[in-house]
């Protein structure tokens, strides 16, 4: 290769560009009404999520880790009850569990680098209370499976869905198999706003409810403080970012998945890789391709190279399960896959702002690195 190219690993800039009209417009006419807390921007976000994932409630709140925490609330998880999730997730996932008094048990994933229903099953006591999958990755789980384990063990099901925005398994979306669903809308997801912003989703009416007032102080419709809340709602502006962009996000999924496809059909004949499953593995699992995540027996060296090359890459969450983080206490927590795995993975660019020649330049970067 005797040439080079400048492919960050996300391009905020560029996104900005290619929606500059709109996305001003959309905030002149949020400003210029003087609305910003629980309007109708927000209002029309929620039925346009609930119109795309199909499912009956949908709240607007401050960020995906307050989606968690107020989730865990309203269904009464709080001390001595145990919530089980994979250790390679991120922080937030364990932080909802730990911040409403309950314990985040820690388990294994499997090769497709979701939650190991098996490890699931091992993780049960008595004192269990919650089965929290992290759809990764833009993937949703065998939420079959892990559907069977809960109601055979009495658990509920509460679905860390912040980086699978209208992926599917069975035809079914994240966020909506269990008692409820979280969304994040950080400025890299799928579906992301300029700030923080993030949804709670479900299907019970009374789960609904109390998140409503959850995120409100506690306040009802009336205005009458009824409970202990606290102040988690997703802002106009945000909404109306997210309303805009609404407009083109499904088209803005089938080109992930077209990368996805270029990235695959590029690099599967390097035996030292292993890819995530291709957009057409299966016919049971539809993914969003919120990342690329790859794995290397050379990773550091892999993505030296490529950074040398202009290509921006990322390991994700500093390449650190939960439990390996010290300052949390997980000391006695072994899980070799995930030790492993945390040791390979490496995320390639993966936004709408790629070109085919970009998405081309990172794959003849990664076949020359391992035919020198």
């Amino acid at each position: 290769m005797n040439y080079k190219r400048s492919i960050p690993f996300f391009n905020y800039p560029a996104l900005f560009k290619a929606q500059e009209k709109e996305i001003m417009d959309a905030l002149h006419d949020v400003m210029s009404r003087g609305a910003y807390i629980l309007q109708r921007d927000l209002e029309q976000f929620e039925e346009n999520i609930k119109e795309l994932i199909g499912v009956k409630h949908v709240l607007g709140v401050a960020d995906g880790t307050n989606a968690l925490m107020l989730s865990l609330r309203a269904a009464d998880v709080g001390h001595g009850d145990e919530v089980i999730m994979s250790s390679h997730t991120y922080i937030a996932t364990a932080a909802s569990a730990h911040f409403v008094g309950a314990t985040p048990v820690l388990v294994e994933c499997g090769a497709d680098h979701m939650i190991s229903p098996e490890s699931v099953k091992r993780a049960i006591t008595d004192n269990t209370r919650v089965i929290m999958p992290t759809q990764l990755n833009g993937r949703t789980c065998d939420m079959d499976t892990l559907q069977a384990i809960a109601d055979k063990h009495g658990l509920v099901i509460i679905e860390d869905a912040a980086q699978a925005l209208f992926s599917k398994f069975n035809g079914k979306c994240a966020g909506t198999f269990g008692l409820a669903g979280t969304f994040s809308f950080y400025p890299a997801k799928v579906l992301g706003c300029f700030g923080d912003g993030g949804a709670v989703v479900t299907n019970d009416g009374e789960i609904a409810e109390s998140v409503a007032l959850l995120r409100d102080h506690g306040r009802n419709e009336e205005g009458e403080v009824v409970t202990w809340g606290t102040n988690s709602r997703l802002d106009n502006i945000q909404a109306a970012i997210l309303n805009m962009k609404l407009k083109t996000f499904k088209k803005d999924i089938e080109q992930r998945r077209e990368i996805a496809s270029m990235y695959d059909q590029a690099l599967k004949g390097i035996n030292d890789l292993i890819l995530p499953p291709a957009p057409d593995a299966d016919n049971k699992h539809y993914d969003v391709y919120q990342n690329y995540e790859l794995e290397s027996g050379h990773r550091d060296e892999l993505k030296n190279f490529l950074t040398e090359r202009g290509v921006g890459t990322i390991i994700q969450w500093g390449g650190k399960a939960v439990h390996q983080f010290k300052g949390l206490g997980f000391d006695n927590v072994l899980l070799p896959a995930v030790e492993k795995m945390t040791s390979r993975f490496l995320m390639l660019p993966m936004h709408t702002a790629l070109t085919d020649e970009d998405v081309g330049y990172v794959c003849d970067c990664i076949t020359a690195f391992y035919r020198k």
